[in-house]
């Protein structure tokens, strides 16, 4: 290895089955937690609110998944690719440029109301995943500094 300026620079690059063994992927057997954030723009107006938000409106919602698990053999709790593809395919044609109290099951469109269905979505489709993942948390952020979150241990 040859060093510049406080960096390692490898001759080569490691190599599976050489340098490191299958049973070497899985550094240990604990519970950890990954995230992964989406965006999506949507509109809705609240019912039996006298404000703005009774008006129809929209906004660019931001929603940040925490979702834990066991690692499995390559070391990997969910691959994030996972709760991308759970998030495109189940969740998001729901709530992506859609008027929320028509494409949302009947309820007053509200953030409290959101966060708690969209964490419902993600842990049914986790329901059956190998490494025992299970959603912790989902933060629903109405504004940029104004947000709703579900928890485990609140449902």
């Amino acid at each position: 290895m040859e060093q510049n300026k406080g960096f390692i620079l490898p001759d080569r690059l490691q190599e599976y089955g050489r340098d490191i063994q299958q049973q070497q992927l899985r550094y240990h057997h604990k519970r950890v937690l990954v995230s992964k954030e989406f965006t999506f723009d949507a509109a809705h107006h609240l019912h039996a609110y006298e404000g703005k938000c009774g008006n129809l409106h929209g906004h660019t919602y931001r929603v940040i998944f925490g979702i834990s698990g066991l690692t499995g053999d390559e070391g990997i709790t969910l691959d994030f690719s996972e709760i991308k593809a759970i998030w495109n395919e189940q969740i998001a044609p729901k709530l992506d440029h859609q008027y929320l109290n028509l494409s949302l099951p009947a309820m007053n469109t509200t953030a409290e109301n959101m966060v708690v269905w969209i964490f419902e979505q993600m842990e049914a489709s986790l329901k059956e995943h190998p490494q025992e993942a299970r959603t912790e948390f989902v933060r629903l952020y109405e504004t940029p500094s104004s947000f709703a979150e579900a928890r485990r241990e609140w449902m």
